[in-house]
């Protein structure tokens, strides 16, 4: 269930906190292979099904990149602040891929505002995004992300 933060500038009271938790996604093959087609990274761990089922995973994986792709889809499911007008990836910091992503898991981020910095117009947010696969004990990815945010 999406969050509704009324005002940017109620985050800054929030700062080391987590502010919320996406909607589940499922990551199915058309996904992973859609992806390989935009990278042009047709790794058979990712495309070829027959193979994969034999390799370390016992399944094809989505790349890593494609994961991290996902966090517009997470932060959009996750949390809406209701007085910003528009937003930008600013970048990243850290990102780690600690563990694999099976095809047919279900996905989800957690966000936790690391810093909020106000700039010209708005806010400079730096969040932890921890993305979550369904009965796994270890994330899938964790990534510092920077975005600039407009009221």
């Amino acid at each position: 269930m999406t969050v509704h933060i009324p005002h940017l500038a109620d985050l800054a009271a929030r700062v080391g906190q987590e502010i919320a938790v996406s909607d589940w996604l499922t990551i199915d093959q058309d996904r992973i292979d859609r992806f390989a087609d935009a990278t042009g990274d047709h790794q058979w761990i990712h495309v070829d099904p027959a193979r994969a089922a034999r390799g370390p995973f016992g399944a094809t994986v989505a790349h890593g990149f494609l994961t991290l792709s996902l966090l517009s889809w997470f932060f959009e499911h996750g949390f809406v602040i209701d007085d910003v007008r528009m937003g930008l990836n600013y970048g990243l910091n850290k990102v780690r891929f600690p563990a694999p992503v099976p095809v047919g898991s279900r996905l989800r981020a957690r966000f936790t505002l690391l810093a909020y910095e106000p700039v010209d117009g708005g806010a400079q947010l730096e969040v932890e995004a921890t993305i979550e696969r369904d009965g796994s004990a270890k994330p899938v990815c964790v990534a510092q992300s920077l975005t600039r945010r407009f009221v």
